[in-house]
């Protein structure tokens, strides 16, 4: 999608001003593509879904994010990896059909026992999306032992291909090199919780590489992220427009 078309009311770097505004912001986005709207629903922490073409597609569902027994069922899941906000064996149960598909790394596959796998680099096609997992990894943020919160090469993050609209979710990751390949990204979502992910200045530095023309900063804690702090970072660069949601 070379140009999107805002359907709701959103809240831009320009409005974040102190931390209270941030509950006052929505929980879903509407943006137009060439075969129709994608609705965007922020459900909390690294947990949302997709509305597209009269399909559900959830992502990291987490029961403790919100009340996924009175949310749309899935057509498809995504799963980035196998920390437990990440998969939640319960609640993918909760919002499955008989004919959901689930879509998730192999250390995921291990715990939930069906789905199908991709690896980095891997693309298929579901529900008439394409999809590819991305990496998704830890560089400087650690275990005491040495070990990645998230090792390279065992994690997802998913480009979608929505009609002519492309969305990255990144994942858990920090700001790895791998980001500067991904071409011509309409929507992405970028983490932003300590340790495990990246800093605000980490944050900014991805952004830059991916060059989203929406960028959702998200799966980040209000006392334990500095969101504020990352939107002074961005204020005057173009080309990126900014927008937080409630998590």
């Amino acid at each position: 999608m070379r140009s999107l078309r805002i359907l709701f009311a959103t809240l831009t770097i320009a409005s974040i001003i102190s931390s209270e505004m941030f509950s006052q912001t929505p929980r879903s986005d509407t943006f137009q593509t060439s075969v129709g709207p994608l609705e965007i629903h922020h459900v909390g922490h690294a947990s949302l879904y997709f509305v597209f073409n009269g399909k559900t597609i959830h992502v990291d569902p987490f029961g403790r994010m919100g009340d996924y027994s009175s949310l749309p069922k899935a057509d498809l899941i995504l799963v980035t990896h196998a920390h437990g906000d990440h998969l939640d064996p319960q609640t993918i149960k909760t919002i499955s059909k008989q004919e959901t598909k689930i879509i998730l790394n192999k250390d995921s596959y291990k715990t939930l026992q069906k789905g199908q796998i991709l690896e980095n680099g891997d693309e298929t096609e579901v529900l008439g999306l394409s999809i590819k997992a991305v990496p998704a990894y830890n560089i400087i943020h650690k275990r005491e032992d040495g070990e990645p919160f998230h090792p390279k090469g065992r994690d997802n993050g998913y480009v979608i291909l929505f009609a002519d609209t492309k969305v990255y979710i990144a994942g858990d990751t920090e700001n790895i090199p791998e980001m500067a390949k991904l071409k011509e990204i309409d929507i992405a979502f970028l983490p932003m919780n300590l340790p495990y992910t990246m800093t605000p200045e980490m944050c900014k530095e991805a952004a830059l590489m991916v060059k989203p023309k929406i960028l959702f900063p998200y799966h980040y804690k209000m006392g334990e992220s500095d969101p504020e702090k990352f939107a002074r970072l961005m204020e005057g660069i173009s080309g990126i427009e900014v927008r937080f949601r409630q998590d």
